[in-house]
């Protein structure tokens, strides 16, 4: 029997009186989040929601998160975390689709309406039968006639109560995939994936009590929920809670609080090395405690890797998953020279290979699609066992639908999204390849490249640029160098300067917009 949720118990046994979360002014022990988490379990069981049963959150990096997380699981059901930017008819979708029996939300903001939004849902989805409100004043009220808030959900429970005991193989997390085809499909993670794959995130960060993880990850997201909040609960480190990214509030975060690890995605380095008051922190302050600095959720550039380590003087660590993962597949590793632009090696427990559309493996240096193989791999997608069958196949292995080269001394590297790869009068052409030469350009701070229709060639290459500031460079001049420094099939012939691209809450350019435009 094994549940998620021992980590936050053992870790409250352990250390008990350390600081689990830090949030603003907010600070919350161990045992205080225990508690908080237990009582929710208490409420959840009183309603009789458990074991084989879903329940929905819907709240950003706040304690809410994590008390509510731990007490769904605690109770023997599964969370489904979900966006917090979605709207109402999408988070209809997410309740529908996962079954969910209750839904925690966060009310929101008048910029940002969570709790408005979140009930229109619940109201529209027969199956939902509870929704609870988390107010950012705990003395508010929950605003619905058919709600309860937090507070009231938990008043009558003790704060006592042992995680319900749960097979391993049991679903402890639904985690959404983006939908970049389809409909979005929730993989489901068992309570031995998530503990398993924590396990391995603390010794790849090699974690103790004292450290301070600032978490400017989206919780509702794998790469934040793993690395992040269960590796360092796991270890009863403290969670500096970043409700938003920016770079003011993460070097100020990291200044105060001596932050020792920082998990982060490519913009997310790139917002640091290029926020023009960095200078106004203390950049060697922050250096002396930052022991770890990595990075995830998609390919970081070469020149924002280098860059950010000179500015700040801590190497960055890269590693690779999905959701479907749990989510970390390779990693970097301490005791191995490390080489700019790899994900490492397969962390433990996880076979990884290259494999070409010919269904052969690859040879070395040949880009193909890497398929994964261990413990960390998802369950299915939740009631689509064909949409599961189309990614694991009878051994086991799943096909991720990204490309990646090994070369001879076995380190993996990503090539590109396999829907994202561009074919030019027949050529494949990658565009995280020409984003990296075009990241050399001494005017160029952020790229993002596209295949576009052409009926001459099929698709034409198009990139969307961020310049420096104060820079006063040309498309045609942007052109010309790209057609000095690649091959011809690869160089853009279509430039478009924009103040700033679309992304993700995690930090990822959202191609796919740039793709409908």
């Amino acid at each position: 029997m094994l549940n998620l949720a021992v980590m936050l118990e053992d870790s409250a046994r352990n250390e008990p009186d350390r600081d689990a979360i830090v949030s603003g002014s907010q600070r919350l022990t161990y045992r205080q989040v225990e508690s908080q988490a237990a009582a929710v379990a208490q409420a959840l069981a009183a309603k009789g929601i458990g074991r084989g049963d879903r329940v929905a959150l819907s709240c950003p990096n706040l304690p809410y998160f994590p008390i509510v997380y731990y007490g769904i699981v605690k109770s023997g059901a599964a969370v489904v975390p979900l966006n917090v930017l979605l709207t109402d008819r999408e988070i209809e979708y997410y309740l529908a689709d996962s079954q969910a029996k209750a839904y925690f939300c966060f009310a929101g903001t008048p910029e940002l309406p969570m709790g408005e939004r979140g009930h229109a849902a619940y109201a529209r989805t027969e199956t939902c039968e509870h929704f609870v409100v988390m107010p950012a004043d705990p003395s508010h009220g929950a605003g619905f006639d058919d709600a309860q808030t937090l507070a009231q959900l938990t008043e009558r429970y003790s704060g006592e109560f042992g995680a319900v005991p749960t097979r391993e193989t049991d679903t402890a997390v639904v985690l959404y995939t983006s939908g970049t085809t389809g409909q979005p499909k929730g993989a489901e993670l068992s309570h031995s994936n998530m503990v398993q794959n924590a396990q391995i995130c603390k010794g790849i960060l090699e974690s103790a009590a004292d450290d301070v993880h600032l978490v400017a990850l989206p919780l509702f997201h794998s790469f934040g929920q793993t690395v992040n909040m269960n590796a360092a609960f796991q270890s009863a480190g403290t969670l500096v809670l970043l409700p938003r990214f920016d770079p003011d509030s993460a070097l100020g975060a990291m200044q105060s609080e001596k932050v020792t690890v920082f998990a982060g995605v490519p913009t997310m380095y790139w917002a640091l090395l290029n926020h023009p008051n960095a200078d106004s922190y203390d950049l060697k302050s922050i250096a002396s405690t930052l022991r770890r600095a990595v990075c995830g959720g998609s390919a970081l550039p070469r020149e924002v890797m280098l860059g950010f380590e000179h500015r700040f003087e801590v190497p960055i660590l890269e590693g690779y998953g999905l959701s479907e993962s749990s989510p970390v597949a390779t990693f970097s590793r301490i005791d191995r020279p490390r080489r700019v632009g790899s994900i490492g090696f397969p962390v433990w427990g996880t076979e990884a290979k290259i494999m070409t559309t010919e269904g052969r493996e690859a040879d070395i240096d040949e880009p193909g699609e890497v398929w994964l193989k261990g413990h960390h791999i998802m369950t299915g997608y939740l009631n689509r066992p064909e949409e599961t069958a189309a990614v694991i196949d009878s051994e086991g292995w799943f096909r991720t639908g990204d490309i990646g080269t090994k070369d001879k001394d076995g380190y993996f590297y990503i090539v590109d999204r396999l829907k994202e790869m561009v074919i030019r009068n027949g050529l494949n052409v990658y565009p995280r390849e020409v984003e990296e030469v075009m990241l050399t350009h001494p005017d160029v701070s952020l790229v993002a490249v596209i295949g576009v229709p052409n009926d001459q060639y099929g698709e034409e290459i198009k990139a969307y640029v961020i310049r420096k500031p104060d820079s006063v460079l040309r498309e045609d001049a942007l052109i010309d160098w790209c057609r000095e420094n690649m091959a011809a099939y690869k160089h853009p012939r279509i430039v478009e300067f924009r103040q700033e691209l679309p992304m993700t809450a995690t930090g990822k350019i959202l191609k796919r917009e740039l793709m409908a435009e």
